[in-house]
């Protein structure tokens, strides 16, 4: 439990410092701090139920593209959120911005968590 809780915490602050960068361009909107929570608590819950069959399905394109089909789930996965939060609260301009912003997520995820292995030890 204190995994899922660090990782809301993390993409809540992610979808908050996206939104701040992109906000003159109109292609990524978070309304508030709250509704950036609400959606990294869906995102959290979709991609806990929801991303272990769509990897599940995409198993032979994935191979064939030796795992770059990944990036594609991951703006999916942001999508749905976009869908089950609400479209004027949070919302992606494409679903080709929603890949950009999964890629940012996803490296970032990576940088913050390797940190916290390093501040473990």
């Amino acid at each position: 439990m204190k995994g899922y809780l660090k990782s809301v915490l993390i993409n809540t602050i992610l979808f908050i410092a996206l939104a701040g960068l992109l906000r003159n361009s109109g292609t990524f909107y978070v309304a508030s701090v709250g509704v950036a929570v609400i959606a990294s608590l869906v995102l959290g819950i979709l991609n806990t139920l929801v991303k272990p069959f769509l990897v599940l399905l995409s198993l032979p394109i994935n191979i064939i593209t030796l795992g770059l089909f990944s990036v594609v789930i991951n703006g999916l996965m942001l999508q749905l959120t976009s869908l089950v939060v609400g479209e004027d609260l949070f919302n992606f301009s494409s679903f080709g911005m929603a890949m950009v912003v999964a890629i940012i997520m996803s490296i970032c995820n990576v940088i913050i968590a390797r940190h916290f292995e390093t501040a473990d030890e």
